[in-house]
């Protein structure tokens, strides 16, 4: 990895973790918080939302070594509501807390199908195998014929396509050639004809690398004399759209894509909580400070300041300290 990639990773970290860290006092401090009569929830938010995800793992270890206690299943018998579902989340380690998330989102009436979408084409090929591995781990099945089995058509072919991680490709190597062929194979499968050909939209947008891509979007605009955006909503709808819209989005900018889902996650009337704590939970030790910059400049507000607008007690103190400080303007 070159030196400024990851200077750039730990420039975007929110949650770098405590220097000095001993687990047996931390997990003292959450026996104290939680021991009797009330619960000292500040006292959670302190020690939980200023530790690294790996920091918290040892704390959970120690908290059973000296209180012969699961301190998740403590949490949850102390907590409640939107609070007890965002520390929840930060206990999991990160790639069983996106294989859960996969999970629920599959689980009871209806497929939460935005959730699948959300994950899957925004995680590297390294991330997809990982959760793969958890998911199968956890639920004893696998990710891939689950998803199957709960969608169907051109949205299931698309989201196998993208579980297969086939678009990382770090050389960041581009064929001219082959990206304009690819522009015009999208313009034949979709504004040429009466009709859209989907399975050449989802093989394009779902095996070419994200600067291949960059490229076939600037020469399919000048082919069609519109955006690649725009020819999706037009020659498709629903999810399948949504998912189509996301490869895109992630490859343009995927600060931009994760800003907008918070965005989306708070705008309107009622917040849409799941979104909100996995999108904040799951970029806090990636890159919540270039997503917060992205967000600022996209909705000329602060990411906290529609958190303190839009949560109260002790969910919104836990989401304002894992989200840290705001830009400099």
């Amino acid at each position: 990895m070159a030196w400024w990639k990851a200077w750039m990773e730990q420039e975007g970290v929110t949650v770098k973790g405590s220097p000095h860290f001993n687990p047996d006092p931390d997990a003292e401090i959450l026996y104290k918080a939680m021991k009797g009569i009330g619960t000292n929830e500040q006292a959670i938010i302190n020690v939980l939302t200023k530790r690294s995800n790996a920091q918290r793992q040892q704390i959970s270890k120690s908290f059973k070594a000296q209180f012969g206690k699961d301190l998740t299943e403590t949490l949850k018998s102390e907590l409640s509501g939107k609070f007890e579902r965002l520390i929840v989340a930060l206990m999991y380690p990160p790639y069983r807390y996106e294989a859960k998330e996969l999970h629920d989102a599959m689980q009871g009436l209806g497929t939460k199908e935005g959730v699948i979408i959300e994950i899957l084409a925004s995680r590297t090929k390294h991330q997809l195998q990982e959760i793969m591995k958890a998911y199968e781990e956890d639920y004893g099945s696998s990710l891939e014929e689950d998803i199957q089995g709960d969608t169907s058509g051109y949205l299931e072919r698309i989201l196998v396509c993208l579980l297969q991680g086939s678009r990382d490709d770090v050389s960041g190597f581009v064929d001219p050639g082959l990206a304009l062929q690819d522009a015009q194979d999208l313009y034949e499968a979709g504004e040429k004809i009466h009709g859209t050909d989907e399975m050449k939209f989802i093989t394009i947008l779902c095996t070419r690398s994200a600067t291949h891509l960059m490229r076939v979007f600037e020469e399919y605009e000048k082919i069609a004399n519109k955006s690649i955006e725009d020819s999706i909503k037009s020659e498709t709808h629903g999810s399948l759209e949504e998912a189509m819209l996301t490869v895109v989005k992630c490859t343009r900018n995927l600060h931009s894509y994760f800003a907008e889902r918070l965005h989306y996650a708070m705008k309107g009337a009622g917040t849409l909580d799941g979104t909100l704590i996995r999108n904040i939970v799951s970029r806090s030790e990636i890159d919540l400070n270039l997503i917060k910059s992205q967000f600022k400049k996209m909705y000329g507000k602060t990411l906290s300041s529609m958190i303190m607008d839009d949560t109260s007690g002790d969910y919104k103190n836990a989401l304002l300290s894992l989200v840290g400080s705001d830009p400099d303007p």
